[in-house]
């Protein structure tokens, strides 16, 4: 049986922000206390999660997170900013490309160690598995901590403490002949330099592996307080590219799969999303799949 979560929800007077306070009741009826927080950049998480929750809700949801759903639904504060058309288009089209660039490299390395860098709240886990894999979902302490209030660690897939621009982390890991990184919604945030230390650093840790990564453009790059939901959180867009064959500039040991743009999804559902497709080209964010 999986745990229940009650949240009570508090104002502090003090530094203005919302504290949610949670409590777990287990199956064996166990309690405990948890204080979750969510601010700055690490407010960008909520975006995700409210628009997988309201694409849930929907009859015809195109994704289904029931996690997510659970988690806004216990929250009960009006997400509805984070969840604006375009966005929640993109959010759905991401998730359904990673799940199946994931699914069709997991099908060709059945036994693969698997890694969510910068997971978030994301459970792609339960989306993917076939039984083999060996997954780890990896983020810094503090995300972790908020995670493990809402996650428990399950028969091959663990939480661990770490970071994408220190390889400190990697040494704990099992030994595997092909490693998959994950990488969604956290490069974009990177500056150049930093994207340049997170593809070093993968390259020195894992001898053979493919990165599946989120870009963005220079136009996101430089308009990114009109973006229309991250407009609301305190997070900027870092450095943009217009194609993936610049990230081999920074690490030459990687070579380039695929890049396809999520506009490529977002024009299958609405005509909007065709209209976007055409005018916003070459704005939209897209997977780009690494190997190295």
């Amino acid at each position: 049986m999986e745990a229940s979560i009650d949240f009570k929800i508090e104002l502090d007077r003090t530094d203005k922000r919302w504290h949610y306070e949670s409590v777990v009741i287990s199956s064996e009826k166990e309690e405990r206390k948890m204080d979750l927080t969510f601010g700055d950049v690490q407010e960008t998480a909520l975006i995700p999660l409210a628009i997988k929750a309201s694409e849930t809700a929907r009859a015809n949801a195109r994704i289904v997170d029931l996690k997510a759903k659970e988690i806004i639904d216990a929250l009960g504060v009006d997400v509805s900013k984070y969840d604006p058309f375009l966005s929640h288009e993109g959010v759905v089209a991401r998730t359904i490309l990673y799940k199946n660039e994931l699914k069709r490299l997991i099908e060709k390395y059945p036994d693969a160690l698997c890694i969510n860098l910068g997971c978030g709240f994301d459970d792609k886990f339960s989306q993917v598995d076939n039984g083999r894999i060996t997954w780890f979902d990896v983020d810094l302490p503090d995300q972790i901590e908020k995670r493990r209030k809402v996650y428990s660690d399950r028969d091959r897939c663990t939480m661990l403490d770490g970071s994408a621009l220190d390889g400190e982390w990697t040494e704990t890991l099992p030994k595997h002949d092909l490693s998959i990184v994950v990488m969604e919604g956290v490069l974009e945030y990177f500056s150049k330099e930093q994207v340049k230390t997170c593809l070093n650093m993968l390259c020195d840790s894992f001898e053979h592996g493919y990165l599946l990564a989120e870009l963005h453009s220079p136009f996101l790059e430089k308009n990114g307080s009109h973006h229309d939901a991250v407009k609301h959180t305190n997070a900027t867009f870092g450095w943009g590219t217009k194609s993936g064959l610049e990230y081999l500039e920074l690490e030459p040991r990687m070579r380039l799969i695929s890049e396809t743009s999520y506009n490529e999804e977002m024009k299958k559902y609405s005509i909007r999303g065709k209209i976007f497709a055409i005018v916003g080209k070459n704005i939209n964010n897209r997977l780009a799949v690494f190997e190295w």
